[in-house]
């Protein structure tokens, strides 16, 4: 049993109780700038090793009521995250047996393996163990050459050893016109770069990514995901929920998943954030002149609607606050941007900011994550019957369950969305007294790392839906396909 689930190639480590060092180690010049890690693996409550192996039958099945029971509790020891996380994010049924999880792990490990070819075909630098810092073609599409390896210097002496754009650009260019549509080619091409530029930034006080192998490997998997998701393609902030999984989960392809699993659950949650943050200050504030260039898609949808629901939130649960921020300007809530773009990796340290991920991805489980996720299992959603209510409510986690039991379905009301709203009433005599402008709400948030636990905040978190009138929510919840719905 051990050896079927632990031979996915999580890091495997011994260390003592607390010691987050062995699993994260910092670089030495990086000490002093680390914030404090206040989360600490605690006997008894943190879902161990020995705990979650415990967890699965015989034949592999998992017990997920009892797993999501203890990370609810304390999180999840640094040794087992990235397996524990595949569970979390819908990559695996927990009904599943082992044979079915290990040949389910090969197909999307060949899968990844043929898009991964893919992109090879197209640039050269994909799987080579470098990546690309400098842009290598035209908005045109037209390749840029340069004399020398030497032009590719970065500011960061880590990019240094970045390979000349083109190893042979007439090659690549053929590549272009015949195994690819020219405008997806030209599309990604232009990304890989700031895609480059941004592995560089990503946590950089890591010792992991000291290694450039390590780096490229970022670079492989955000690129391979920009390519098969060419809707969204890349934006910045995905390095930020990507990087963790790359450190956890040794198989590029399985950490290819689990971050391909992440963006699904993410998606109208954070990345529409991007999209209409960059439009709305872009033409809304550079060229007043073209607004009517901005057209309102999908992405713009899905931010609208999370920002609506913040708004709502406060309006419901503190008015007086809501309005001062509306008198500042800043009822558009986009000084949330940051906070909800890379899930608080911003507010606590990195130790913390994972063990945040897991408690409220724990916490907002559904059971029919992995079916709704499966194309070919389409219609399992479809299967759940009412008379089995009862027992599937039990393998939700806490903050789901409550949402599925009064059938509240709203997909863009996540706890992460409550997790803002809480941060804001804890400063309500602040900023209603000192804020004068928008600036001085956007300064105060981004002022210091939170001191208060990650626990802590999402009891506030919680504690703040709670306080959401049932007329407010009314308000609130505007419908959505969502797993719950099939209840």
């Amino acid at each position: 049993m051990v050896c079927c689930e632990g031979s996915t190639g999580i890091l495997m480590k011994n260390s003592s109780n607390g010691e987050m060092d062995s699993f994260y180690a910092i670089r030495p010049e990086c000490q002093a700038d680390v914030p404090k890690i206040r989360f600490k693996p605690r006997a008894g409550k943190t879902l161990s090793a020995r705990r979650w192996h415990a967890a699965f039958s015989q034949d592999g099945h998992l017990d997920i009521e009892k797993v999501l029971r203890r990370i609810q509790r304390g999180g999840v020891h640094p040794s087992i995250k990235g397996v524990v996380w595949e569970f979390l994010l819908g990559c695996f049924d927990p009904n599943s047996t082992f044979d079915e999880r290990n040949e389910l792990r090969q197909q999307r490990r060949q899968q990844y393996g043929a898009l991964k070819a893919e992109c090879q075909k197209v640039a050269p630098a994909i799987g080579s163990g470098k990546f690309i810092t400098t842009p290598i073609i035209t908005e045109n599409g037209r390749p840029i050459q340069y004399p020398s390896t030497t032009d590719n210097l970065q500011d960061d002496k880590r990019a240094t050893s970045t390979p000349s754009p083109f190893d042979s650009p007439k090659h690549d260019e053929e590549h272009v016109d015949d195994a690819v549509p020219d405008k997806k080619g030209i599309q990604w091409k232009l990304m890989l770069h700031q895609i480059g530029l941004d592995v560089v930034r990503s946590d950089r006080a890591l010792v992991f990514y000291e290694s450039e192998a390590n780096q490229a490997k970022l670079w492989d998997v955000l690129s391979v995901y920009a390519w098969l998701d060419n809707d969204i393609g890349y934006c910045q902030g995905m390095n930020d929920i990507c990087s963790p999984m790359i450190i956890l989960i040794e198989n590029e392809a399985d950490a290819f998943w689990c971050f391909e699993r992440a963006m699904r659950r993410l998606l109208f949650k954070l990345m529409s954030f991007f999209f209409f943050f960059f439009f709305f200050f872009f033409f809304f504030f550079f060229f007043p002149k073209k607004r009517e260039n901005f057209r309102c898609g999908t992405s713009s949808i899905g931010v609208q609607s999370q920002l609506s629901t913040l708004s709502e939130i406060l309006k419901a649960v503190d008015p007086k606050l809501h309005q001062h921020l509306e008198d500042l300007d800043g009822g558009e809530y986009l000084f949330a941007f940051r906070m909800l773009m890379v899930l608080f990796r911003r507010e606590f340290s990195f130790v913390d900011a994972l063990y945040l991920w897991e408690l409220m991805w724990a916490m907002e489980y559904n059971p029919n994550m992995f079916s709704s996720y499966e194309e070919s299992s389409a219609s399992a959603d479809r299967s759940f019957t009412h008379d089995t209510n009862d027992k599937l409510l039990k393998k939700c986690g806490k903050f789901e369950r409550k949402n599925v039991k009064t059938g509240y379905k709203d997909q863009h009301s996540s706890l992460a969305v409550f997790l803002v709203a809480s941060v804001l009433l804890t400063k309500n005599k602040r900023f209603l007294k000192e804020a004068k402008g928008l600036d001085d709400v956007v300064k105060d948030l981004g002022r210091h790392y939170w001191k208060s636990r990650c626990k802590k905040s999402m009891q506030r978190g919680i504690e703040t839906s709670q306080k959401v009138p049932e007329q407010g929510k009314e308000i609130i919840n505007v419908g959505g396909d969502h797993p719950s719905a099939c209840y």
